[in-house]
């Protein structure tokens, strides 16, 4: 056997969803222990005991839906997945334990699975809703902004930037539910669809002609340049947070222990979602010369990452440099 690395959610699930035992190492490039760790499971990936168990790895903070969902708050953690369920975890470099957790999995294995809890339906008009409201400007299409996957996608896109346009968009290829559901929504049949104060204005034919005529500049927000968006964002309030979701929401384990610290202080802070806005996501760590997530600003200054965050409270410094004046 090989130790597989994960590298985004769809491949995550399709390894997961399976009959088989899958140990999966939620690790960091930069944590020592984590090297170590990889090690061990190459090993065990190598003994014929474990010939019927899949070994795999992911970088915690580069899938942060699934971080969330097995509640990963640090590295290195170790979930043992069958069918998509959690039956077994380790927190921390422990091969002893990780070993042990594994025999009992397997022993475990050929027990009957305990029924599924029924997951009530989500109401796919009031999502439809909230997505299309989710920014004054919004695109749905095929991929994203910074890689189409489609043509007329392709096309619209370079044609807002042209205009300089402040948008967001949605890939209606991750979720066949807001795909198919939009279309009977908005009594659209094809992408993209372009919409502006939660009005549907239309497909890329559509938007072509209004841009022709001179109509769809005057009702586009600009964006501004990308420094100067970074740095009114940063400055938007005293004490600035950029997390994977938000405070009601983490999308990522870091984040949620980082809201859970701020919490406690008292202090007043603001957060920006930086899996809404991919520029940002990436300009921010160009910006700041700061390579992960989430980051923590006080008075437009970076204090850190999470790391740098729990060592300031251990040592009595956090509060007081959230106050700072």
């Amino acid at each position: 056997m090989v130790l597989s690395e994960l590298s985004n959610k769809l491949e995550f699930e399709e390894y997961v969803n399976t009959n088989s035992l899958s140990v999966v190492h939620f690790y960091a490039e930069w944590a020592p222990q984590c090297v170590q760790m990889n090690e061990v499971m190459e090993e065990l990936s190598n003994q014929i005991e474990y010939r019927a168990v899949k070994f795999a790895k992911c970088l915690a903070e580069e899938i942060p839906d699934v971080s969330l969902k097995y509640n990963i708050t640090a590295v290195p953690t170790f979930v043992l997945i069958r069918k998509g369920a959690a039956v077994q975890r380790v927190d921390g470099a422990n091969a002893g334990d990780l070993t042990k957790k594994i025999n009992q999995a397997l022993k475990d294995i050929a027990e009957p699975p305990r029924s599924e809890r029924e997951i009530p339906p989500v109401d796919l008009n009031a999502r439809l809703k909230s997505l299309i409201n989710g920014a004054p400007v919004m695109l749905f299409m095929k991929g994203s902004a910074i890689e189409p996957r489609c043509k007329f996608s392709k096309a619209i896109v370079e044609l807002l930037n042209s205009l300089n346009a402040d948008y967001k968009t949605f890939d209606i290829l991750n979720n066949e539910d807001v795909r198919q559901g939009l279309k009977e929504y908005s009594k659209w049949p094809t992408y993209p669809q372009l919409y502006i104060k939660g009005e549907l204005i239309g497909g890329l034919d559509i938007v072509k002609e209004m841009q022709d005529s001179g109509e769809l500049e005057s009702m586009l927000p600009k964006k501004m340049s990308l420094d100067e968006r970074l740095k009114s964002l940063i400055n938007k309030a005293k004490v600035m947070v950029f997390m994977k979701g938000n405070p009601s929401q983490p999308k990522c384990g870091f984040s949620r222990t980082l809201m859970e610290i701020l919490k406690g202080t008292g202090v007043d802070f603001e957060t920006f979602d930086i899996l809404e806005d991919e520029v940002v996501r990436q300009g921010l760590k160009e910006y700041s010369k700061w390579p992960t997530y989430p980051q923590v600003y006080v008075k437009g200054e970076l204090i850190g990452g999470l790391d740098i965050i729990k060592e300031m409270k251990e040592g009595g410094e956090l509060e007081s440099t959230l106050n700072a004046q």
